[in-house]
């Protein structure tokens, strides 16, 4: 039985988190935390979740929703190399489904790893979007440059975000496969007399409405046809699933940072 305890457990995410922890038969709900001020800080985790009481306290103190913790799950924004810092510090492996990282907290997490700490960091722990990105990087290179690129994503209307960090990742996996940079080819939306299409671009769109899950989808152009690869996802479940496979495969993992490319074996 892991022990596993859940960062931002009042949050959709991590109520399903949760939920689905407690469900299990080979994890146990360890800790929930959130942030000081939540009002939710006090409450069982589980009924919280809806899956009734169990006894786990959501507490707004991260050293002891993590004591005796095997594995931690961090779906928060905010200090979230602080709650690294402390997962590593009780020994306990970290699954980081947190998006757009700054770039000083990414190096920090890289030397963690080299000295120990068992992460595994991704932009989405979905199984299907991490098979999409798989299915991806084969079309860029298969197709070839003659084929247009565009990325459509399209998420709830309460998303901060945009791009999604999902999107992010498609266009660079584009790029890895092409030899292209995200920085110099992706155009983020267009609008006004932009001109003919150059070649060497990805476009990027961003649609936001209603209580969409996530809806990804790479579109792959040239005159005669169009390959459109999609995912879309209906319930936060498939993001709690996959990370609770990333738990279960840094439990015998050597020390360093994976992906869930990684955890699937599509590498």
């Amino acid at each position: 039985m892991l022990n596993v305890a859940v960062a931002g457990a009042a949050g959709r995410m991590g109520r399903r988190l949760v939920a689905n922890i407690i469900g299990s038969d080979d994890l146990k709900l360890s800790g929930a935390l959130e942030i000081a001020g939540c009002p939710f800080v006090g409450q069982d985790a589980g009924n919280l979740a809806g899956a009734g009481d169990c006894g786990m306290m959501i507490t707004d103190q991260a050293s002891k929703a993590f004591a005796g913790a095997d594995a931690v799950i961090i779906f928060t924004v905010g200090s979230v190399i602080d709650l690294v810092r402390e997962a590593v510090k009780n020994n306990a492996a970290v699954v980081l489904g947190t998006t757009a990282l700054p770039k000083e907290e990414r190096e920090e997490i890289n030397a963690l790893a080299a000295k120990g700490a068992r992460v595994v960091l991704s932009y989405n722990m979905s199984v299907g979007v991490n098979l999409l990105f798989k299915l991806v990087s084969e079309a860029a290179k298969t197709l070839g440059e003659d084929y247009n690129v565009e990325i459509i994503e399209m998420h709830h209307n309460q998303k901060k975000d945009a791009p999604s960090g999902t999107a992010v990742r498609l266009a660079e996996v584009v790029c890895e496969a092409r030899g292209w940079s995200y920085e110099d080819d992706v155009k983020h939306g267009r609008e006004g007399v932009v001109g003919a299409r150059p070649k060497r671009e990805i476009g990027m769109h961003s649609l936001r409405g209603g209580d969409v899950v996530g809806d990804h989808t790479v579109v792959f152009a040239v005159n005669g046809e169009r390959v459109e690869l999609s995912h879309r996802a209906s319930s936060r479940d498939t993001f709690a699933l996959g990370a609770l496979r990333a738990v279960r495969f840094l439990a015998d993992a050597k020390p360093g940072i994976y992906d869930m490319q990684d955890v699937l074996g599509l590498k």
